[in-house]
This record gives C-alpha cells, structure tokens and sequence, in this order.
C-alpha cells in the first residue's frame, strides 16, 4: 500500500507544473522556501500552496486564496490582493499554525519595464491560531527584475513570527531573514 501512495504522490508533484501559472524559489541564510500559484495576474482568484524548510528540522506549510485584480497606485499599474493564508508549522517540541487574514500589492514601475515591488502582510490573533501558535504575523517584501518574458529573479526580506502559549518562550520567528531567488512562469 506505500508504494502506491508513494507513487500517487510523485506523480502529483510532478503534474503540479502543469496546473500552474508560476514557480517560486527563494533562500535565505537559513531556510529554502517554494510555492506554485495556480493563477495568473489576470485571474479573479489566486490559490497557492508552498513548504519551506528552516534549519533544525521546522517545516512550514502554508496555502493561500486571495481575490485579486488590478488596479493603480498612483500612476503605477498594481496588482492587489486580499484574502487570507493558512499556515501550519511543525518541530521537535512544538508545532502549531494560524489562519491570517491581510493581502499583498505587486507595483509595476514603467519606467523601468521589468522592475516591481511586492509587499504581503497576514496577521493572525490567537482566535485563529490553533496548537501552540497564540498568534502570528507574515510579512514578505521584495523587489524583483523579470530578466526574461517567464522568469524573475528577486531579493527580499521574509519574517514569519509566532507567539507561543508556553511562558518560557513567549516569541518565536520560525523563518526570518534577506532572501533571494527566482521565479518562472508558465
């Protein structure tokens, strides 16, 4: 019964590609971090899935479904979006995961064609964080350069914070720090 669940999901891995509308890769000194969005900008909706892995064996998951559209900040074309992202995180000690609510904006510069700006805040109160998570606060910001038509490279912060219920240690970052990487389209 394992090999064939084993090969199930080998063979969903490797369809995911073909359902997805991009691919992104990012590091940072201390995690390695990925997630397929299966929608494009032009899209009503965006639905995404990722998995990050941080050094001494945390594992971080996190589903996305946000409604977008476009729309101008200013003078400059953006595409916004508002929802909520589901994030569940596991380690030797403890594990937990939230619910957050928030959005993102991707600001496209015309002048500079290629060159945008990302920003995406998720926050979660304790009513919508469950194991040992009281809380927790997401935020990315990038700036990214699209090199070719179906691929970017981009540099960034990323911060991933948890209150914890235990006393002894109130506050933890799960996955903080400068990143860097790539994204393609398909």
């Amino acid at each position: 019964m394992k090999v064939s669940r084993v090969s199930v999901l080998v063979l969903s891995l490797a369809a995911a590609p073909v359902f997805a509308s991009d691919l992104d890769l990012s590091l940072t000194n201390d995690s390695v971090k990925g997630q397929v969005n299966f929608f494009g900008n032009n899209s009503d909706l965006q639905l995404g899935a990722g998995y990050t892995y941080h050094e001494g064996s945390r594992h971080i998951g996190n589903i996305d479904f946000h409604a977008q559209g476009r729309t101008a900040l200013g003078n400059l074309p953006t595409t916004a979006g508002i929802g909520m992202r589901g994030i569940v995180w596991d380690q030797d000690r403890a594990d937990g995961g939230a619910v957050g609510l928030g959005g993102f904006a991707t600001v496209n510069i015309p002048k500079a064609p290629g060159l945008s700006f990302t920003g995406g805040l998720h926050y979660a109160p304790s009513i919508l964080s469950f194991g040992d998570s009281d809380d927790m606060t997401s935020l990315e910001l990038r700036a990214s350069y699209r090199v070719i038509r179906n691929a970017e490279v981009f540099a960034g912060y990323r911060y991933l914070n948890t209150e914890l219920d235990f006393p002894s240690n109130p506050d933890v970052n799960l996955d903080e720090g400068v990143m860097a990487g790539m994204k393609i389209f398909f």
